[in-house]
């Protein structure tokens, strides 16, 4: 039996990686393991933990790690503390295989740990870009310490290769959560209205708004920028908000978005995590998405809404026609939040293809895991791409 052990430390993370999980879990010949860490384990953050056990998985180890600060200096600190742990519970899981999906700080701990227990490292979402955070040197970082890839689309399988990865143990497979919205059953506006309390009849956005943690010290002068846009888009919609990841300065980003709730509190929503479904369903019902998520750029073109894409935090990543690109200043929220509505672009969201699509790309990961000899993966080889040094 092949044991894999999943690392899982933020709520849209886990959204992503479940029905991976779920295939694992009833495959003959592999066993789940499981470690919930970071925002998973704080009440602050909503305690999605809770989420993972609901859905029906055993969560293997709870390793707590995330300290009550949102400055480079805490940050730093949370991963330390991250590494103590997951060296625990890789010496008492022992795992053959760890996944972990895309650029969260805490992964790179887990990379790192598996690398000094000599676990090979299957990482999803590797080779993309995304110049406006750390996020971007935290993804290549986690590529150089992984043994297989998992890519969303031929070019970010290119850009792993480029980084000196055998191209054998690299494979370009779709995004799994566009997958995953595939299989999703959307639910109805009133049950989400139930669940957040909040009246979202009419017109409204799913908006996330994140630190820009490439540009230290300006969350709070953008965070006011894009709400002033947003509101001076009050009167034609309502706002949906989800709260920004543990980023440094997310804090502050967070604090300016519930007082933004509280001036308006018929027109805006503020929650912590929707799950996994519930997005997905919130999103559906929308007009648009709204803020400076990767959700906007990789998930929602798949639910047939227009994306706002505020600034350069994604910048670099592929988007498909959708997505309207805007500089983070309010008028130009606004303007896109205009355009968004328009029906030419909800016409052309709900028909244009999605560039992370792929129809089989859970099975896909599946039969790699299933055929690979884990066993071989170490020692791995720095691959040269012929002709690179002009030879």
């Amino acid at each position: 039996m092949k044991k894999i052990c999943f690392f899982t430390g933020s709520r849209a993370e886990y959204g992503i990686l479940s029905s991976l999980m779920k295939a694992i879990s009833s495959h003959p010949e592999m066993t789940l393991q499981i470690v919930a860490t970071n925002m998973h384990l704080s009440p602050e953050y909503g305690l999605t933990v809770n989420e993972i056990e609901r859905d029906g998985f055993r969560v293997d180890r709870r390793v707590e790690m995330l300290l009550s600060s949102d400055t480079s200096v805490g940050t730093a600190k949370s991963v330390g503390l991250g590494i103590i742990g997951y060296a625990d519970a890789l010496d008492q899981l022992a795992p053959d295989l760890v996944v972990i999906l895309g650029d969260r700080y805490e992964m790179l701990g887990v990379a790192q740990t598996a690398l000094l227990f000599n676990i090979p490292v299957a990482h999803l979402h590797g080779g993309e870009i995304t110049e406006g955070a750390y996020d971007d040197a935290i993804r290549h970082a986690i590529t150089k310490l992984s043994h297989l890839h998992f890519t969303s689309t031929e070019e970010y399988r290119q850009n792993v290769i480029q980084l000196g990865e055998d191209p054998a143990r690299v494979f370009s497979v779709g995004a799994l959560g566009v997958d995953n919205i595939m299989e999703a059953e959307i639910m109805p506006r009133a049950d989400i209205e139930r669940y957040i309390d909040f009246d979202l009849s009419g017109d409204y956005a799913v908006v996330t708004f994140h630190p820009v943690t490439a540009e230290p010290g300006e969350a709070e002068v953008q965070t006011a920028e894009f709400l002033n846009g947003l509101e001076q888009m009050l009167g034609q919609l309502k706002f949906l908000i989800t709260l920004p990841n543990s980023d440094t300065e997310a804090r502050a980003v967070s604090r300016m978005m519930q007082d933004f709730e509280a001036a308006h509190p018929d027109r805006v929503k503020c929650v912590r995590s929707l799950g996994r479904n519930r997005y997905y369903s919130a999103v559906s019902h929308s007009v648009c998405v709204a803020g400076n998520s990767s959700s906007g750029l990789i998930e929602a073109p798949s639910l047939g809404v227009p994306t706002v894409n505020v600034g350069n935090r994604q910048k670099g990543r592929a988007r498909g026609e959708s997505v309207i690109d805007v500089e983070c200043k309010a008028d130009a929220v606004a303007e896109g939040l205009r355009r968004a509505l328009a029906d030419e672009m909800q016409t052309l969201a709900a028909t244009r293809p999605n560039p992370y699509f792929r129809a089989d790309t859970l099975e896909s990961i599946m039969k790699v895991l299933s055929e690979t000899d884990i066993a071989g993966l170490n020692p791995k080889k720095f691959h040269i791409i012929p002709g690179f040094r002009g030879e």
